[in-house]
């Protein structure tokens, strides 16, 4: 099938790329475009941000995670019956795995769906010599996949020689610029901890965003280079057909008459999930029922199994503490033998205590022994391939499957079941908790990479079920 798609990229992180993202897909919005969006690499904050402020169908593309066949796969589900689907790259463009591979950049996400690229150039401090990073980007990889460039903070007075000398210089369309233009920054804050407060003031900030790139930039032009892209297939992968026929063949009694009903952790605290996972879930038979670790008093009733998300919980680790009620009914129910899978912000959860961002040491769940603390800087940010160490609910001796860490916090008890590598590093540490019933670490999971370990997670949950009918 045809899906219209346009990838929004950058010679490097700082160059005005997701704001300028932003701007435009309010502005396929506001022309009633049903628009879709995606992140590439495993950022959970700028599709959250889509989502929430802009009102766009939101997820991740990651060729790290994902083979070709599944990658483009993932991208047609969740493009089909869309206008345009609109893609927003990460860091520089053809910055991959271990900074040393363009493997997993917005380049090989580019390579991988078949689309044209727009490159976003940041031309403060400079006129012609943007010529110079245009040429390079375009010819250090053939085919570059680049078709078309704006230019971000560009003066109007000059803005129409530049762009003559590189559409006669370059096989590239020049799709505008955008003006330097103040009051209109979006801080780290606003895409990750949008408060309601906060949401419409935000709204009104990119709806005047949206009204300057319709003056600035040829949106109709971009809109017809993305329905260039041409067609795409959206196969299940055939690995996805097994998994697909074990669920339908392996479904007891049990689960013919009685759903699987997991608690999904999701509030302000617990916030932090792929789409595609919950999706999978979801495919693969279960009900996810949310509730809230920061108001509820109890889990939700005729649930077997158990998922707590990355977040903010040390931001709300006083008012997590204070209820005692749900953290009781949590341990009473993992270390009871419900099936658990918490990563992150959910691992922290776990724990006997949690530093808060005040410095305060508060109560958590008590199911992990020992505290969780914070530190000054990151540990052990970035991509994960983990293999266990041991037969566990994910994964039996030996399976692998893959994952992305990014924490300032860290514990007392990371746990040994999991080897964790890093790509292309040999880097290696032990971490998780694995058992029968639990996944407990820092690595957030992606679980396409490995699409038994949700299945295998599910059986737990319907082994558990059994028990109490």
């Amino acid at each position: 099938m045809n899906y219209p798609r346009i990838m929004l990229a950058a010679p490097a992180s700082g160059s005005g790329k997701t704001l300028i993202t932003c701007g435009i897909l309010k502005a396929l919005v506001n022309r009633g475009y049903k628009t879709a969006s995606f992140k590439c690499g495993p950022d959970y904050i700028d599709p959250m941000f889509h989502e929430r402020v802009i009102g766009t169908r939101s997820g991740n593309l990651d060729t790290f995670f994902t083979d070709r066949e599944t990658t483009r796969y993932l991208f047609a589900k969740a493009a089909s019956g869309m206008d345009i689907s609109v893609v927003e790259g990460v860091m520089g463009y053809y910055d991959g795995l271990g900074g040393i591979s363009v493997e997993g950049s917005s380049y090989h996400v580019a390579r991988r769906i078949s689309m044209p690229v727009v490159l976003i150039v940041n031309c403060r401090g400079q006129s012609l010599s943007v010529l110079s990073v245009l040429k390079g980007f375009l010819e250090y990889q053939s085919p570059s996949m680049i078709k078309g460039v704006i230019f971000n903070q560009m003066s109007p007075m000059i803005y129409k020689e530049i762009k003559a000398l590189a559409e006669g210089q370059f096989p590239i369309r020049v799709l505008g610029y955008v003006p330097p233009v103040k009051d209109l920054a979006l801080e780290s804050r606003h895409l990750g901890l949008v408060l309601p407060g906060e949401v419409e003031a935000l709204k009104e900030k990119l709806g005047k965003l949206a009204e300057i790139l319709e003056e600035t930039l040829d949106m109709d032009a971009l809109v017809r280079m993305a329905g260039e892209a041409g067609e795409l297939s959206e196969e299940q992968p055939g690995f996805l057909q097994e998994i697909m026929r074990q669920t339908l063949e392996g479904k007891g009694k049990t689960r013919q008459t009685m759903p699987l009903r997991i608690a999904f952790a999701k509030d302000e605290a617990f916030c932090f999930t792929y789409r595609d996972n919950l999706e999978l879930l979801e495919e693969l038979g279960a009900e996810l029922v949310e509730f809230s670790p920061l108001t509820d008093t109890s889990l939700p009733g005729d649930c077997c199994g158990l998922i707590l998300s990355g977040g903010y919980p040390e931001l709300h680790a006083r008012r997590l503490g204070e209820n005692k009620a749900l953290r009781t009914a949590i341990r009473e129910a993992v270390t009871g033998g419900m099936p658990c899978i918490a990563e992150c912000g959910g691992f922290l959860y776990l724990h006997e205590q949690l530093e808060g961002q005040d410095g305060g040491l508060y109560p958590m769940a008590g199911v992990i022994k020992g505290k969780a603390f914070r530190r000054d800087r990151l540990g052990r940010f970035g991509y994960v391939s983990l293999t266990a160490r041991k037969e566990q609910m994910l994964l039996s001796e030996g399976e692998s499957l893959r994952g992305h860490e990014f924490h300032y916090w860290e514990s007392e008890n990371c746990g040994e079941a999991m080897l964790a590598e890093k790509p292309l590093r040999g880097r290696t540490w032990l971490c998780a908790h694995g058992s029968p019933t639990l996944y407990a670490g820092f690595p957030h999971l992606f679980y396409y990479s490995n699409p038994q370990a949700p299945l295998n997670f599910l059986r737990k949950c319907e082994e558990y079920l059994c028990l109490f009918l």
